[in-house]
Formats: structure tokens, sequence, C-alpha cells
């Protein structure tokens, strides 16, 4: 009876030791698999754009940085196809060694269900089943008997019930592990055409590397305009925050005042009924007006904003559609010249030429701006956060326009000789009278 429940036990033990395994190996198995599903999205983003980049004559730049991202997506889903053997590998293992304490248990319980059957065999006369309770010396012991006799027979029953889950159980384990070969299989297949891939992508991106390495005098010059139409971006971006937030604080300035003469109206007009109006009158232009007031942008609904946008960090949605980023926040290494860096006040997306650029979050047009090298910018305000979008061609908004999250706001231009257009997006932070670039990559999700 003992040895019964503790096989039961076993059993019960053993069932939540495999679902605890299996949940944990599904989970992992789930997470790789959503990040195969990204990583071939994006590949299939920049194979897009490189196909359209292959009806111009002229190679560009912008071209070679889309190779090396499609390059680094693919070698990033060869990792995860590797995690992903690996962990169809352990799986298999895991497996295995389930199955083999299974088949110990199971042969346990056939021991087991044996012993019972052949004690059930030598009892089978209903006769001496009867005499073993009438040979009884006390009345409680002829109970106690037949109650071992009903037990003998529930255990019977419950041993082949035992028996069934088991090899119920071995059955859907070895089903999986055939499917786990299955996977395993088409994960080498996809890992092999991934190696391919990456060797065609290397070779082309020699070519075009080779190409620019024979015309770097040229390409100095044209990093020298790059960066000077930079500066300028960032000049008239930094001068048009800094107007907006000069307009709100005199706004804020005339209201406060304006607030501050009609309570002294209230004021006055209190006075009046318990002294003259020449000596109210005296009182008041001897009473100097002083009263600090802050202009920051402290309303209840800047605030809500400015929070709002915070607890959205990592979950904004891009400026365009779809894009690669081919030139990150901050310092970026040139391409093809050797220790030459560029500096990169917001993040630049590869898109599809004409693409639409989206508000990234609710908020208000600030600033509607034509720069020179930078095309049309519009500047939203959340809060005490900005976001700007650079080489647009065309602009749906205006100053003052309330956007929503992923609202179209224009589209952008298509540089010359390339068939593909950049984003170029910014995300600022107002402290006071002082504004600082953030790294968007850190804010959008990615």
């Amino acid at each position: 009876m003992k040895s019964v429940n503790s096989i039961r036990f076993l059993l019960i033990l053993i069932g939540i030791v495999l679902f605890n395994l299996q949940a944990n190996a599904q989970n992992s198995s789930d997470k790789l698999k959503k990040e195969q599903d990204k990583l071939e999205k994006k590949i299939s983003n920049t194979r897009s754009l490189l196909s359209k980049t292959k009806t111009n004559t002229e190679a560009s730049l912008n071209e070679l940085k889309i190779i090396e991202n499609q390059i680094n997506y693919r070698e990033n889903l060869l990792r995860n196809f590797d995690n992903q053997i690996r962990g169809a590998e352990l799986k298999l293992s895991e497996k295995g060694n389930q199955i083999k304490t299974l088949r110990k248990k199971l042969f346990k319980l056939k021991e087991q269900y044996r012993r019972l059957l052949y004690y059930a065999y030598k009892h089978r006369n209903k006769y001496g089943k009867m005499m073993y309770i009438f040979s009884s010396n006390s009345y409680y012991q002829a109970l106690k008997r037949n109650k071992y006799l009903k037990k003998i027979g529930d255990i019977q029953q419950k041993q082949f019930l035992i028996i069934k889950q088991y090899e119920s159980l071995i059955k859907t384990e070895i089903s999986s592990i055939e499917n786990e070969k299955k996977y395993k299989l088409s994960m080498l297949d996809e890992k092999k055409k991934e190696k391919e891939e990456i060797e065609k992508d290397k070779e082309k991106k020699q070519v075009v590397y080779q190409k620019f390495k024979n015309e770097e005098s040229k390409l100095m010059s044209q990093l020298r305009d790059d960066e000077r139409k930079k500066e300028i971006l960032k000049e008239k971006i930094n001068a048009a925050i800094r107007k907006e937030i000069a307009n709100a604080e005199k706004k804020a300035r005339l209201a406060a005042e304006k607030a501050e003469k009609a309570k002294k109206k209230a004021e006055l007009a209190t006075n009046q009924s318990n002294s003259t109006t020449t000596e109210v009158k005296k009182e008041v232009s001897s009473t100097p007006v002083k009263k600090e007031v802050n202009y920051t942008e402290n309303t209840k609904e800047a605030v809500s904003l400015s929070k709002n946008f915070e607890a959205n960090k990592g979950k904004l949605p891009w400026p365009v559609e779809k894009g690669t980023i081919t030139e990150g926040f901050g310092k970026n290494a040139h391409p093809t010249l050797e220790n030459v860096y560029t500096n990169n006040n917001g993040i630049d997306i590869s898109t599809p030429q004409n693409a639409q650029v989206r508000a990234v979050f609710d908020g208000e047009v600030t600033s509607v701006l034509n720069i020179l090298g930078a095309g049309k910018v519009v500047i939203i305000k959340h809060g005490n956060y900005r976001t700007v979008y650079s080489n647009l061609q065309d602009t749906y908004v205006t100053v003052g326009s309330k956007v929503t999250t992923k609202q179209v706001i224009g589209s952008l231009t298509v540089p010359s000789g390339s068939s593909v257009s950049i984003a170029h997006f910014e995300i600022h932070v107002v402290n006071g009278g002082s504004v600082q670039c953030v790294n968007p990559s850190l804010w959008v999700n990615r």
C-alpha cells in the first residue's frame, strides 16, 4: 500500500517537473522565434532598399551603410539560428532522459500491477474471500479484512490507469522528439542559406567600398560640406526652440501681469467702500509691485504630457513606417575613411523614396522651418520634450497644429543620385532655459 502511494506521488512529481521544464523551454523558444521574426523583417526592409539602389549607376555611401546593416542583421539571425539549434538539441537530450525515467517508472508500475494481479488470481474465489473474512478472530478484524480486500481491488484499477497514463506520456514525448528533430534540420538548412547570403553581401560591400576608397579626396570634401550643413541645422533648430521658449515665457509673463492688474482692480474696488478714492489711490501708487513668476513649462497639461512621453521611452513608434538606421546618435565612424568620424544629433533612417513621416507622440507643432541642406523641418512639442523631423519635401501641418501619435506630418525628399530617402530624427529635452539632445534610438521601439 505504501509503495503504491509512493509511486503515485512520484508520478505527480515527475509530471510537475516535466511541465516546468517544458514551460521554460517553450518560453525560451518563443523568445528566440520572436527575435527571428524581427530580424527577418529588418532584412526584408534592407533587401527592399538595396533592390531600389540597383537602378542607379552610381553607388552611394548610404548604400554601403545599408549593406553593412544587412550583414549585421544576417549575422544576428545566424546567431539566433545557432541558439535555436542548441535549444533544440538540449530539448532532445532532456526528453531522452525523461523517456528513460518514464520507462523505469513504467516497469516498476507493471511489476507492481503483476503482483496485484497474481494476488487477485489466487484469491479469485468469492468463497475464499468470505472464508478469509469469517476466519477473523473478532468482528473488528473481519471489518478490517473486508476493507483491505476492497482497497486491493481499488488499487488494481488505479494501477491500471497509472500505467496507461505513463504509456501516453511516453508516446507524447517520443512524438515531441520527432518534431524537434525536424525543427532542428530545418534550422540547419536556414543557417546554411544565411551563410551563403552573408558571403554575397560581403562581396557586394567590398565592391562598393573599393570604389569609395579610390575617391578619398572627393569624400573628404563631401564630408566637410555635410558637417557644415549639420551645424547649420543644429543652430537653426536650437534657435527655433529658444524662440519658442521665449515666446512662451512672454505669453506667461503677460498673462501673469494681466492677472495681477485684475487682482489690484478688485482690491481697489473693495477698499473704496471703506475709505475715500483719493486715499486709496495714494496707497496703491505707493505700493511697489514685485512678484517672481516661474515661466518654465509647469502647467498641468505640460507636466502630464512630459510624463506620458517619458513613460513611453523605448516604445515610441518610428517616424517612418519602415526603414533601417544608417547613422546612429553621436560619434560615428566613416564607412570608408580611416580615423574619420561624424557627429549626429539624432538618427538617420534610410527608407523608400518619398516615404511619409509620422509624429511619434501626441503634441503641438511649434515650428515649421525651411533649412538649406535639410529641406523642411517640423518641430513638435510634447511638454518639456521636442521631436524634430528633417529632410521633408512637403509638410501637412502648420504652427499650432495639434497632432496625434502616427499622424502623417509630411513626406521626405529624395537626395540627388539616390533612389532612397533619409529621415533625420531628433529628440530634445528642455530643462529651464537649456536644450539638450538625447539619443532617439533609446526612445523608439527597436
